[in-house]
């Protein structure tokens, strides 16, 4: 792509089939825009901030803002903000000199120094200890980071990408969030649907999803009848596109026809696995629902249509099982 070029809807239709760019084009003409404005973040090298839902694909637009700029052949260093520990933060983000404290037997060079010359996406920045924003400011202005034990900063280049589903507004209100940090990272913001809110092109996730599910399993495209093309249309989807997409793949692995969360599995065609007992196929779902939200609980349990906390249980009992 061209220096001067910005991401038209058109051209990320014509992404190979297989590129996750596929699924994030639909008929909603916010699409249109986000996808003019991440072509654009992409090649001027600019802060994005991605706001969204749960499942909305933000880390999908981050991987795309990566495709399209110069930073393509570097390093995409993914980072869950929620997931970070809070006496090693510091140290993952930052890195570390060798003896700067027990434990530290060798230098590490920390998630800035690993994605030298590429992106940082930075999930659920909403959930980034207060203590770590000054230090994550100084690397949006000043490109520097110290790593723990350290006497001078190290310069780094790296585009930043964020990504939060909570209202970062409302964090500042309450003084979980630094406004100055707030203001750097919020230069392009993304700001994603939900499914619901673009429910003309569910149809079209549908195909996408059968598509590519059938040809991972070796098995015949799924292709839904009028009704039940309206029902999916008209469900609510609180767990948006990934979820969409776990109720078709869990329909594959199963050899079902695909139903909405909540609803018995339809289709008469028995289950035809290498096991059949209900333990094992409670635990094939629940590593599945893991597997596509990458480990998240939280985002499992919606999935799966069951609470939190009876996700706990069933994971329990799993290790019971084993």
């Amino acid at each position: 792509m061209a220096s001067n070029e910005t991401l038209s809807l058109d051209s990320v239709a014509s992404l190979p089939p297989e590129d996750p760019a596929s699924i994030l084009v639909g008929d909603d003409p916010s699409i249109n825009r986000i996808a003019h404005h991440t072509g654009r973040a992409a090649q001027v090298e600019c802060t994005v901030l991605i706001t969204g839902e749960t499942g909305t694909g933000k880390e999908v637009w981050a991987r795309l803002l990566h495709r399209l700029g110069p930073r393509h052949n570097k390093p995409f260093v993914p980072v869950n903000c929620a997931a970070l520990t809070a006496t090693l933060a510091e140290s993952q983000l930052f890195g570390h000199e060798r003896g700067a404290f027990t434990g530290a037997a060798g230098e590490s060079l920390g998630v800035f120094r690993a994605a030298q010359g590429g992106i940082v996406f930075l999930d659920e920045i909403g959930d980034m200890p207060l203590e770590l924003q000054p230090k994550l400011l100084r690397v949006l202005q000043e490109g520097e980071v110290t790593p723990v034990g350290a006497a001078r900063p190290i310069h780094v280049d790296v585009q930043i990408c964020a990504a939060t589903n909570c209202n970062l507004e409302k964090a500042m209100s309450e003084g979980r969030f630094r406004e100055d940090l707030y203001y750097r990272l919020n230069l392009v913001e993304l700001s994603l649907p939900s499914l619901r809110n673009r429910a003309q092109d569910i149809p079209k996730f549908i195909n996408y999803f059968s598509r590519k599910f059938a040809a991972q399993y070796d098995r015949p495209v799924w292709q839904p009848d009028a009704n039940t093309l309206r029902r999916f249309c008209e469900y609510r989807w609180p767990g948006n596109i990934r979820q969409l997409g776990f109720v078709i793949e869990q329909s594959y692995v199963l050899e079902c026809e695909p139903s909405l969360p909540g609803s018995p599995m339809s289709g008469e065609k028995p289950v035809s696995l290498p096991y059949t007992d209900l333990a094992k196929l409670r635990r094939a779902a629940v590593e599945q629902a893991l597997l596509t939200t990458g480990g998240h609980k939280g985002q499992a349990s919606e999935l799966l249509g069951v609470h939190p906390n009876t996700l706990t249980r069933l994971l329990a009992q799993i290790a019971d099982d084993k």
